[in-house]
C-alpha cells in the first residue's frame, strides 16, 4: 500500500559534507514546520566533492549542484538546498528557485595562528584559500598597504584548511563565516574580514532552496522561508556576475546591501570588483539605487554595474571565462 501523499516525508538532496549536511538539516527543519509533513535528506556526491583538483582547474561552475539538479530531474528527491554561490548563473527551465531563506554573514574571515588579526600577520606569511576571488583582493589590498603575504592555492573541507594552520604548513586560511556559523565553529575565527577589504563572493552566505517547476504545491510551501530583501540582494550580484560572462571560480566579488534611515530602507548599494590573482591590477566600482521590487529591476542593477566595470577593463583582468 502507497503512502499518502500528505504523509509522505519529503525527500531533500544534499551534499554529503559537514557543512552541506549542517545547513540542509536547518532548512529540513524549517520545511516539516511549514508543511507539516517529515523531511528526510538524502545524500548525493557531486563531481566537486571527489575530484581533488583546483576549482579553477575543473570548470568551478556547477560542479557542486549538477549530481543534485539530476536527481532532482529524475525525481529521486522532491528539492535540494545549496550554497547559492556554488549555482551557475544560468537557471535550468525544468527547475525553479523557491526560496532564498534569510543571508546570513556574507564576510570572510581570517583563522590565523596565534589569535593574530589579518594586518598582524608577519612578513612573507602563507594564508591558504582555494578562491582566486580571495587571492585577488588579499594580494591587492597587501600591495596597498604594505602587507608582505603568500597566497597558496588549497582544496579540503573546514577541518582540512584549519588543520594546515593548526600544523603549522600554513600562517592562515581564509574561509566563510556563514559556513563556520553553521557548523558552530564561528568561535575559531581570528579575524572577520571588512567588506572593504574583501567582497564576498556574489550570493555568499545564502542558500538555495531548488525544486522541479511543475510542482506548485511545494514551490508555495518553500515560498514561506523566501526573504525579498535577500532575493534582491544576491539577484543583484548574480546578474552582475553572469553580464561579466564569468564562472564561480573567477575572481569577481559582489555584495549587494541595503540603505537604511533608521527603520526605513531607502536604497540598495551594489559594490563589485575583479581583478588578477596577483593583486596588481584591479576593477572595483559601486552603484546605488531604488530597492529592487521585481526580478527584472536586480537584474537590471547588475547588469547596469557589470557595464561600468566592463568599460574599466574589467573583462581583461578575469583568468576563467564561461563556456
Amino acid at each position: 500500500m502507497t503512502e499518502p501523499h500528505a504523509t509522505r516525508a519529503l525527500r531533500l538532496g544534499t551534499r554529503r559534507s559537514k557543512l552541506a549536511m549542517a545547513q540542509s538539516g536547518q532548512v529540513a527543519e524549517a520545511v516539516s514546520q511549514v508543511t507539516g509533513r517529515p523531511v528526510e535528506l538524502v545524500e548525493i556526491t557531486t563531481y566537486g566533492d571527489v575530484s581533488r583538483a583546483h576549482l579553477a582547474q575543473i570548470g568551478g561552475t556547477g560542479v557542486f549542484v549538477t549530481a543534485l539538479r539530476d536527481a532532482l530531474v529524475r525525481g529521486e528527491v522532491d528539492f535540494a538546498v545549496h550554497s547559492l554561490k556554488d549555482l551557475p548563473t544560468t537557471q535550468p527551465e525544468e527547475l525553479v528557485l523557491a526560496a532564498v531563506p534569510v543571508r546570513e554573514d556574507p564576510r570572510d574571515v581570517i583563522v590565523a595562528r596565534d589569535a593574530l588579526k589579518f594586518t598582524d600577520l608577519p612578513r612573507g606569511a602563507r594564508i591558504g584559500t582555494g578562491s582566486p576571488r580571495r587571492m585577488a583582493q588579499l594580494n591587492a589590498y597587501a600591495r596597498g598597504h604594505g602587507l608582505d603575504i603568500e597566497t597558496v592555492p588549497i582544496r579540503g573541507n573546514v577541518d582540512t584548511r584549519i588543520g594546515y594552520v593548526r600544523d603549522g604548513e600554513l600562517d592562515a586560511v581564509v574561509l566563510a563565516a556563514a559556513g563556520l556559523n553553521r557548523i558552530g565553529r564561528i568561535d575559531e575565527v581570528t579575524d572577520f574580514l571588512s567588506v572593504d577589504t574583501v567582497l564576498p563572493a556574489p550570493g555568499q552566505g545564502a542558500l538555495a532552496i531548488e525544486c522541479a517547476a511543475d510542482n506548485a504545491e511545494l514551490i508555495a510551501a518553500l515560498a514561506e522561508l523566501d526573504d525579498p530583501f535577500t532575493r534582491a540582494a544576491v539577484t543583484a550580484e548574480r546578474s552582475l556576475l553572469a553580464a561579466l560572462e564569468a564562472g564561480c571560480s573567477a575572481p569577481v566579488g559582489a555584495l549587494a546591501d541595503l540603505l537604511a534611515d533608521g527603520q526605513i530602507v531607502k536604497e540598495m548599494r551594489l559594490r563589485g570588483v575583479v581583478g588578477t590573482t596577483d593583486g596588481t591590477r584591479t576593477v572595483q566600482l559601486s552603484t546605488t539605487g531604488p530597492v529592487p521590487d521585481t526580478h527584472d529591476g536586480a537584474v537590471a542593477l547588475g547588469r547596469a554595474l557589470a557595464t561600468e566595470m566592463l568599460t574599466q577593463g574589467a573583462a581583461g583582468l578575469m583568468g576563467e571565462r564561461a563556456h
